[in-house]
């Protein structure tokens, strides 16, 4: 998994092939949670790219995308949200969504 450390990181992210974008916090439970679950997924999928970002620190991508709750999942591809779900998930909710 990537944390975003530079904006100008992100726009080059999104417009690959396909990659899932967490949105979360540190305070928050359920992102921590979900963080668990996400690093699971990621060592059994390698050839998927998962991006974490932080809402505290990036609270204008957070407004520009319309994350009003955390933890927040976004599948882009080639720049486009093509899916996206709130909330806390299994390991087995997420390989549902991202088309596992």
């Amino acid at each position: 998994m990537i944390e975003l450390k530079d904006i100008t990181e992100f726009d080059k992210y999104i417009n690959e092939d396909k990659v899932l974008i967490d949105f979360y916090a540190d305070w928050c439970g359920p992102c921590r949670m979900l963080g668990t679950v996400l690093e699971e997924y990621q060592n059994e999928h390698q050839d998927i790219k998962i991006v974490r970002i932080n809402t505290d620190k990036y609270q204008g991508l957070a407004r520009k995308y319309k994350v009003l709750s955390i933890p927040a999942l976004k599948i882009f591809e080639n720049g486009k949200i093509i899916k996206e779900k709130t909330g806390l998930m299994t390991k087995e909710e997420l390989e549902e969504f991202m088309g596992d």
